[in-house]
């Protein structure tokens, strides 16, 4: 049977209606009393909540009914009818209540400005037959908000309803009950909307979420930020019906602060990792996140030689890429996974890096399995980094199995069941927390792969056919920091320095190494900092001696150069400022004495060193990926301080829009935005100086 015009129009109806995220508010604004400031206040409700309900969290935006016009009993009928809310299908279902509510004896009741004293079985709404409506729909997930006097009411009555819903839909719809006041308290219109623009405003900027939806406890904690602790119990949000948990996020519920990131990442976004978008950061040399250039140049020898490492007719292998702090060698890693990845190589950004290249230092379309960041991973965390890095989802351990045997198992089984060389990139390994058993335990079995076979040497054949291809294996490019060697034999590298590399020959006798700190890189930072001092097309004499003047004494740190490039940039003549003898001497001091200057030009933004420098270190001091804003760096950078100040979210959202935000790198950890030093060496001299530092003429 043909489908006629009609049907098919109600099936694409239907369908746009199953994706669809609705947002109902049910308010009374008037009762007729003369109370202006009662409906100034629910209109001010109405507005935060159409402005959350319209932020960029969700993935589809709410489809927003607006609040009718309601005095009778009569008038929310017409509402559910109209709308069909019993019938409602879609994604998301938000139902707001707001007004006065009456607490019978067992019942609690909507206040209509038609309400008859005495007579609210008849002439109010039931509050519960509202919730339910919403509840038993045909949505996934639903949230119903009620901000009415005497609201916990609802808690005992709710119970027993939920309990009529189909058992199919109660455990696998997430439907959740909020109440805003408790069974003996009035509603409070004015504040509940002021709380509730607070509790937006923290997750928009200072919360550092970054799923595009929050959990239930993540608006309730919000809002409860903004009461002081002698109202937390009176005035508290209450959860009366739970169906989403405490660790699942609620599509009902957008977040305010989501910010969707490009993934430097083809479309199975196996770059993406722990490591966010670090790889886009260090390829480019940017000194800011909204940074568009491209910086970094030279390198050529060295980009050529992993170029080469990394060609199709080369499966098997180990490289490492090594050199003294803040070398470049995250910088060389990061190019070759960027440019490799076929989802970035049609972007601008990077054609812009192509076109400057000689072809034969650009790394083939597809030629990186997966990368990762050692950085402050264990052993265990690494494994499983890899493993998801390679499209696998580590297995469960059980409770008599070691997690990092395990792991490393499972990542030899899944080499072994691949058909095609696999490549994979591991920087900052001198960082991670757990270095020797990451090397012993799960670097050092996958030598099985990587060890060239001289049973696969390719052999001609006779009938013409092309040379028959070795079997495929497994190519590691693996950054860690190194000592430049000394000129004089007698004296000793630092020993852990050694130790990495030492270990990592010991496991890969025949790994190839290439050094990031040779005399030629003096000449790559002068590129670099030509590069990032013209900034697209300006004062290219003055930047040319400028870059020549700095290059010989920051060299052979790329990270000093970045600091003093900053500075630098800005400047009508930076050729100028860098012959100043005061700035000669603050450039000769390294990457502290660059920090100094920074600090104090902060001051003309409002912010004082001091409270700079405590946030900075705070940020140091942070393990794993970083520090939250929310309360913890704050907090961490209070106790650093050694006194309070009124406002620290404050300090903080100048300090990340000041020049000091590019000292400082963003990622994700636990759900949260955090943040951290853009470099250890930074991190390195942050951790070693203290807030008297600033009046001394060195660190502490």
């Amino acid at each position: 049977m043909r489908n006629t015009v009609g049907e098919l129009g109600r099936n694409r109806a239907a369908e746009q209606n199953e994706a669809e995220r609705t947002l109902l508010t049910l308010a009374v604004r008037d009762y007729g009393d003369g109370d202006e400031s009662f409906t100034a206040g629910i209109d001010e409700q109405l507005d935060v909540v159409a402005e959350w309900w319209s932020s960029p969290g969700a993935s589809a935006g709410f489809h927003q009914i607006p609040a009718p016009t309601v005095t009778g009993r009569a008038h929310v009928e017409d509402f559910l009818r109209k709308h069909r809310v019993r019938e409602m299908k879609g994604e998301a279902l938000v139902l707001f209540i707001t007004g006065h509510g009456v607490a019978g004896s067992r019942t609690h009741f909507l206040k209509l400005p038609d309400s008859e004293k005495g007579r609210h079985l008849n002439t109010s709404v039931r509050t519960t037959d509202l919730i339910t409506a919403a509840l038993d729909s045909h949505a996934k997930n639903v949230l119903v908000i009620v901000n009415t006097c005497y609201a916990g009411k609802i808690s005992g009555e709710i119970d027993e309803l939920v309990e009529d819903i189909r058992a199919e839909r109660r455990n696998t719809c997430q439907l959740d009950v909020l109440v805003t006041c408790g069974h003996d308290r009035p509603v409070q219109v004015r504040r509940f909307s002021t709380l509730l623009r607070d509790a937006f405003e923290r997750l928009r900027t200072t919360a550092g979420i970054t799923t595009p939806h929050l959990r239930v406890v993540d608006l309730m904690s919000e809002f409860e930020r903004g009461l002081d602790p002698a109202d937390r119990k009176k005035h508290r949000l209450h959860r009366v019906v739970d169906g989403s948990g405490v660790l699942t996020p609620t599509p009902c519920i957008p977040n305010p602060g989501y910010r969707r990131v490009r993934e430097t990442a083809g479309v199975d976004g196996r770059h993406a990792g722990p490591a966010g978008d670090y790889w886009l950061d260090r390829a480019t040399g940017r000194t800011q996140d909204e940074d568009p250039g491209w910086y970094f140049r030279g390198r050529e020898d060295l980009n050529r030689s992993i170029a080469a490492f990394l060609s199709p007719a080369r499966t098997r292998g180990v490289l490492l890429v090594t050199g003294s702090a803040g070398s470049g060698k995250s910088a060389v890693l990061a190019r070759a996974v960027v440019l490799s990845d076929p989802a970035f190589r049609d972007d601008p950004l990077c054609k812009t890096a192509i076109d400057l290249s000689a072809p034969d230092t650009v790394p083939a379309a597809d030629s990186i399995t997966g990368a990762v960041l050692a950085r402050h991973r264990g052993a265990a965390q690494l494994a499983h980094d890899i493993l998801e890095a390679l499209g696998e989802t580590p297995r469960r351990v059980r409770s008599t199995e070691d997690p990092v045997v395990a792991a490393a198992q499972q990542i030899l089984a899944v080499l072994r069941g691949r058909e095609e060389a696999v490549t994979l990139v591991i920087d900052g390994l001198d960082e991670a927390d757990e270095r020797q058993r990451i090397i012993e335990d799960v670097l050092a079995p996958l030598n099985e792969f990587c060890a060239p076979r001289l049973d696969q040497v390719p052999v001609p054949r006779l009938d013409g056919e092309p040379f028959a291809a070795p079997e495929p294996g497994l190519r590691l490019l693996i950054g860690v920091r190194s000592s430049r060697p000394l000129s004089e034999p007698s004296v000793e590298p630092p020993e852990e320095e050694q130790g990495h590399n030492e270990a990592l020959k010991a496991v890969f006798p025949t790994a190839e190494e290439q050094r990031t700190d040779d005399e030629a890189s003096e000449k790559d930072i002068a590129e670099y900092l030509h590069a990032l001092i013209c900034e697209g097309g300006g004062h290219r004499a003055s930047a040319e001696d400028a870059a020549r003047l700095v290059a010989p004494v920051v060299w052979p740190s790329f990270i000093d150069a970045r600091i003093a490039g900053e500075q630098l940039r800005s400047a009508e003549d930076p050729a100028a400022v860098a012959r100043q003898p005061e700035w000669q001497r603050m450039l000769n001091n390294g990457t502290e004495g660059l920090l100094k200057r920074d600090l104090v030009l902060v001051e003309g933004d409002g912010l004082p060193s001091e409270v700079a420098l405590a946030l900075l270190r705070a940020a140091a001091f942070a393990g794993g990926a970083g520090i939250p804003w929310s309360t913890i760096w704050p907090q961490m950078a209070r106790v650093l301080l050694g006194r309070p100040l009124p406002d620290w979210d404050e300090m903080i959202a100048k300090l990340l829009k000041s020049r000091l935000n590019g000292y400082l790198a963003h990622d994700h950890e636990d759900d949260r935005r955090v943040y951290r030093p853009a470099h250890e060496t930074l991190a390195e001299a942050l951790r070693d100086v203290d807030t008297d530092w600033l009046g001394r003429g060195g660190a502490a």
